[in-house]
């Protein structure tokens, strides 16, 4: 695969130090020197934007959760989130790995909106409900039909979830995986049409990296789960599936 031009390269560092400056409260850090070459590598993963900038805030997340800040933060100190927001993306759209330079492999770790690592299937399901329920209680209210029906069955189903075995838990699986399909269906069918084409628009710039080396029919998968992956984030929503 080309790798970006000079000019896109550039490109991508400026709008990341845009974006880090935004973050530390207007306060400039200079992506240069070894940083420049750090983020472009990240470039050369093939890792988008977007993806970069929710690295980002992930690692923002942990600072502020620490207490007041005492410096501004460093592009440096983010590689790692980058890195695990970046395998999370790839992952769920299912692009392939792109070539990258031989420095190792970048991290993984579980999707944040999935299952926690570890988790019982209960406490899962608690979570699940828990984030509709938040989500059905906020100022947009045009999806409290469609978030009521899940919330119903998923409570109704947490009673006895706990001695479930063997192919009674597989069969319970399955059908998470289908309830969490049947969310952003019915949620993508609740979108205006442009917000649609927004979606669409910004999951075609992620991907845009990997469309040489992906099948047509792979490529439109692998769009369709970007486009439904910005529809959760959007919509806060949780991913009802276990894994």
């Amino acid at each position: 695969m080309d790798l970006m031009q000079p000019e896109d390269v550039e490109s991508y560092c400026r709008r990341l130090e845009a974006y880090l400056c935004r973050k530390n409260d207007g306060h400039l850090i200079r992506i240069v020197g070894p940083a420049f070459d750090q983020v472009c590598s990240w470039a050369a993963r093939g890792v988008p934007i977007k993806v970069a900038e929710r690295g980002i805030d992930r690692y923002f997340e942990r600072y502020y959760a620490k207490g007041p800040r005492r410096r501004p933060v460093q592009i440096q100190f983010c590689e790692a989130d980058v890195f695990d927001v970046f395998d999370e993306w790839r992952r769920a759209v299912g692009v392939p790995v792109r070539d990258t330079p031989a420095d190792g492999d970048a991290p993984t770790d579980e999707d944040v909106t999935g299952p926690a690592r570890h988790a019982s299937l209960p406490a899962h399901l608690e979570r699940v409900i828990a984030r509709l329920t938040t989500v059905r209680g906020g100022a947009d209210r045009s999806l409290d039909d469609v978030l009521d029906r899940f919330v119903r069955e998923l409570d109704t189903a947490r009673a006895g979830v706990k001695g479930l075995r063997g192919d009674a838990r597989a069969s319970f699986l399955e059908h998470l995986k289908t309830l969490d399909g049947d969310l952003l269906a019915a949620v993508r069918g609740r979108c205006e049409p442009a917000l649609l084409r927004q979606l669409e628009a910004e999951a075609d710039e992620e991907l845009a990296p990997f469309r040489d080396r992906m099948p047509g029919e792979a490529f439109d998968r692998s769009r369709r789960a970007a486009v439904d992956r910005l529809i959760r984030e959007r919509r806060r929503l949780p991913v009802i599936r276990f894994e």
